[in-house]
């Protein structure tokens, strides 16, 4: 009697669990010289350090080891905010398509970086998470047509995130950098 009362109910508790999500895609190759340099963000579902960010730019070398020295920096709170300025350390880890990295800001924390798209010009890229909490909207420019905008948020909407948390981030620049 327990277990035809029992059964039911499971059924129910199954039916209200959402199914899990596929695995993030990313692009199929990503060319690691031609995507170093500059990146302006465009747009994210920021972390906590970059809620109120300004003027943001995530800037990528490679380093004589394989790794990634990144320099993100942004104006706090304003476009005339301090400059804040964090230094992590990018990891290639699937080097087969060089779109899967590990950024490390604190030892031994590899946060988890996906390349999801990047434009054949390299000119515009768009980053992910497996998790599908944080995203990026990055350009070579300050500044993207709202056709390639809104492209990209169908990219993100498509890999499963909620994309009513994007936030475009300030960038007005007065003179080159």
């Amino acid at each position: 009697m327990r277990i035809r009362l029992l059964a039911p109910a499971l059924l129910l508790l199954s039916a209200c669990q959402s199914a899990p999500l596929a695995p993030i895609a990313t692009v199929a190759q990503v060319d690691l010289p031609r995507f170093m340099g500059d990146w302006y963000v465009i747009a994210s579902i920021p972390t906590f350090i970059e809620r109120d960010a300004f003027n943001a730019i995530e800037s990528y070398r490679l380093a004589s080891d394989g790794s990634i020295e990144t320099t993100f920096t942004f104006r706090a709170g304003a476009l005339d905010g301090p400059l804040k300025t964090y230094t992590p350390r990018g990891f290639v880890l699937d080097t087969k398509t060089n779109a899967v990295w590990g950024m490390r800001f604190v030892w031994p924390i590899l946060a988890d970086y996906r390349i999801v798209d990047v434009a054949p010009d390299y000119s515009l890229t768009v980053i992910g998470r497996e998790k599908r909490d944080y995203a990026w909207i990055m350009a070579r420019t300050p500044a993207i047509s709202g056709a390639d905008y809104e492209r990209a948020v169908r990219l993100l909407a498509a890999q499963g995130y909620d994309v009513a948390q994007l936030r475009k981030v300030p960038q007005q620049w007065i003179s080159a950098r």
